[in-house]
């Protein structure tokens, strides 16, 4: 049996969860999220936490069984608290502007890039740093995923877009390999 399966999903006051029809909707202040369940799995709804049971002993229930406990435990904190990713633009002229629902990119382009937020999402920008903002986890990450594709930093002067804790691998220039052969 899954380690983290066992686990129980801590349920906060202000989130309501309902299963039905092998639906799991799950209500909270940032928003509602829902998700058809596998046939193999289970869900014990309490007081104050909810439960996630394989239904059986077969090789997909227990492979399911962690897999749907996290996937559970993220949809409630994206309806209690949310989730968000900041990205941010390194070079020189690199510049975002738009609104919660719109973002429009100068990044060395000859024309500025334009991207609509998908419902559940929203965008705060401030200076170079973009932050991508909603309820469900998923959405977010391929948000800020498709963002930082527009431009992916290189490797040699670490310009485009990335995510704030990206650590970029810089590669020497021609002039550190001239000098290098010359010694």
């Amino acid at each position: 049996m899954s380690r983290i399966g066992k686990l129980p999903v801590i349920l906060p006051e202000t989130v309501e969860i309902s299963v039905s029809d092998g639906v799991v909707s799950i209500k909270g202040p940032k928003g509602e999220l829902k998700r058809k369940l596998p046939r193999e799995i289970k869900i014990e709804v309490g007081s104050k936490e909810i439960l996630i049971r394989p239904k059986g002993d077969s090789k997909t229930a227990r492979a399911m069984h962690g897999t749907w406990r996290a996937l559970i435990a993220n949809m409630v904190k994206g309806v209690s608290e949310g989730w968000s990713k900041q990205l941010e633009l390194v070079g020189t002229g690199y510049r975002a502007e738009g609104s919660e629902s719109n973002l429009v990119l100068a990044i060395g382009y000859s024309h500025p890039v334009e991207m609509k937020a998908p419902e559940g999402i929203s965008f705060t920008i401030q200076k170079t740093i973009i932050t991508v903002e909603g309820a469900d986890k998923e959405l977010v990450g391929q948000v800020a995923a498709k963002i930082r594709d527009i431009r992916p930093p290189e490797p040699y002067k670490g310009k485009g877009i990335k995510y704030i804790d990206e650590v970029v691998r810089r590669k020497p220039g021609k002039a550190a390999k001239a000098q290098g052969a010359a010694a």
